[in-house]
């Protein structure tokens, strides 16, 4: 917990006062775990209370008590709008199917990944295969190109093993257009890894993949479920993904972290820059996560698979003592990257590339429903 902004800390009274509620009930909501709280550093017997964590609190009760409020919050951040069994991601935690996703990466691979999230058989990207398509772009325009000429394709409803061979194959030619070379018929991570003439990276490659396999209902994965509900085949569904991620906000985080640890560099000084930064009111990419206060757990793990150099160490730290952010997933994928000299954009090549894993899950399970995602519009003109 002690991670928490100083400046965003209350009193018993002044959190008591701001919930509405009785002392006593704010005691309660500490006990579950829905308020953060430390010790008061003048007085041993006090203790103080995370504002953000009474906000959200309070933010969560009015949009369940104005049903109008929770559904046009619901796509931002907001309510649940559907049912998975997929992924899930609550207390810090992200879990596969029930099984913690950090654990699963200490030793699976995508293959058993996409086994484990499309409840099927087991899976192989196996064979030789070339990337379509043009060897110029972004890893994600590569990828689009490549799965056009794949057209047509089965619709995500039907099942099989059809169905599966042609899904592991989807996700073959994914990561070769993202890698933007040819794949050697082996497992993905050792394949990548022979591709980019990096074998001591495979480890690394392999717990990234398994860690960006999958995470709830974020906006690609939304966009690949909107496609499946319509009757869409997975390959056009994969499309939407891809062109979702592709956005600044979404995939294009990657390239906004290796931006910013290029300035630090030219800086030489990471307390300087995060410093400036923030002085302009900037953002400082790769750094806080809405879904992880306590920090990215995906970050963590793979960070743990490479060697930080102390530029990139000093920078963290810097983050985390003016603004108490950790690093998120995104810095991990930059920093494998960049440690393992891979070719640029690499980090976004494995991001789509474990992520396709998710959204066929995502795709198959949707069409299951055999529902239309269509949701409604207040008019306000």
């Amino acid at each position: 917990m002690t991670d928490i902004d100083p400046s965003r800390l209350l009193t018993a009274e002044e959190a008591s006062r701001l919930l509405g509620v009785r002392p006593a009930s704010l005691y309660a909501y500490v006990s579950r775990g829905r308020i953060r709280a430390l010790p008061h550093p003048g007085d041993p017997r006090a203790r103080l209370y995370s504002r953000d964590d009474i906000e959200a609190l309070i933010a969560n009760k009015e949009r369940q008590a104005r049903p109008g409020a929770a559904a046009a919050t619901a796509l931002d951040w907001g309510l649940p709008v559907l049912s998975s069994g997929l992924s899930s991601i609550a207390d810090g935690r992200l879990a596969y199917r029930g099984h913690d996703a950090t654990s699963l990466a200490e030793t699976a691979t995508l293959e058993s990944i996409a086994e484990l999230l499309w409840a099927t058989g087991p899976v192989a990207f196996r064979g030789r295969a070339s990337s379509a398509g043009p060897q110029s772009g972004s890893p994600i325009d590569r990828a689009v190109f490549a799965l056009a000429a794949e057209l047509p394709d089965a619709v995500p409803g039907e099942r099989g093993a059809r169905l599966v061979e042609r899904a592991a194959r989807l996700v073959r030619i994914i990561g070769s257009a993202a890698a933007g070379r040819w794949l050697a018929d082996a497992p993905l991570h050792e394949a990548l890894a022979a591709t980019w003439q990096a074998p001591a990276a495979g480890q690394a490659i392999r717990k990234a993949l398994v860690l960006v396999a999958d995470h709830e209902l974020n906006a690609s994965t939304f966009a690949v479920r909107v496609a499946a509900s319509t009757g869409a085949s997975l390959t056009h569904a994969l499309i939407a993904g891809l062109v979702t991620l592709a956005g600044p906000a979404h995939g294009g985080a990657t390239d906004r972290v290796a931006a910013f640890l290029d300035e630090v560099q030219r800086l030489g000084d990471p307390a300087v820059a995060v410093g400036a930064r923030l002085q302009r009111g900037e953002a400082l990419p790769g750094f806080g996560h809405r879904l992880y206060p306590d920090g990215d757990p995906r970050a963590t793990t793979l960070l743990r698979a490479i060697r930080i150099g102390p530029l990139e160490l000093a920078l963290i730290e810097a983050v985390e003592a003016a603004t108490a952010q950790r690093p998120t997933i995104d810095v991990a994928l930059v920093l494998l990257e960049r440690h393992f000299r891979l070719p640029p954009r690499s980090a976004l090549a494995l991001f789509a590339t474990g992520r396709s894993v998710g959204w066929i899950a995502h795709a198959l399970e949707q069409a299951a429903t055999g529902r239309l995602i269509r949701p409604r519009a207040v008019f306000n003109g």
